[in-house]
């Protein structure tokens, strides 16, 4: 029976505590003149993935995405979303926490900033617009890639994959 527990106390945990909203903003600088423009707008997309450690074996995931929408010179709207989760991560090895928090987490935690921003920018009065999907771990490959240039680089400071200063 002592066995049984200890194996289970070793086990790998994985579970999603909450997943929640934690920003959103909308602006609308030339409304209303702007829905007079007959020209689609053009839409730029920008991705942030970020991750904290809030207690022992517990971690906030982040994913923040704003989308610009031009008409010409004039923005039409600008919508920035960011999406958490919190999530129990115990037992996991060393080597496999990162990928989980840079790969695994965001990508149940975008789905969800997905709906909200397309609901946001619908409620605003413009046609919707539906993200693409993300593929978080070539996002997570590039991010080591950008982290290991800029290390060659001869940069002092290091900085974990969420963005964060690291301390040496």
């Amino acid at each position: 029976m002592a066995e049984e527990n200890q194996q289970a106390e070793q086990q790998p945990v994985f579970q999603i505590q909450r997943v929640y909203l934690k920003d959103l903003s909308l602006e609308q600088p030339n409304s209303p003149a702007i829905f007079l423009e007959q020209e689609a707008p053009q839409i730029e997309v920008a991705v942030d993935v970020g991750a904290e450690a809030l207690a022992e074996g517990i971690f906030e995931s982040t994913v923040t995405v704003t989308v610009t929408a031009k008409v010409k010179d004039k923005v039409a709207f600008l919508v920035e979303g960011k999406q958490a989760g919190i999530f129990e991560l115990r037992n996991i090895p060393t080597e496999q926490l990162d990928p989980l928090l840079g790969i695994g987490c965001p990508n149940i935690v975008y789905p969800y900033l997905r709906a909200n921003l397309a609901d946001a920018i619908t409620r605003a009065g413009f046609p919707p617009i539906h993200l693409a999907e993300i593929n978080f771990e070539v996002f997570y490959q590039q991010r080591l890639q950008a982290l290991a240039e800029q290390q060659q680089k001869g940069s002092g400071d290091s900085i974990a994959v969420d963005g964060t200063s690291a301390i040496n």
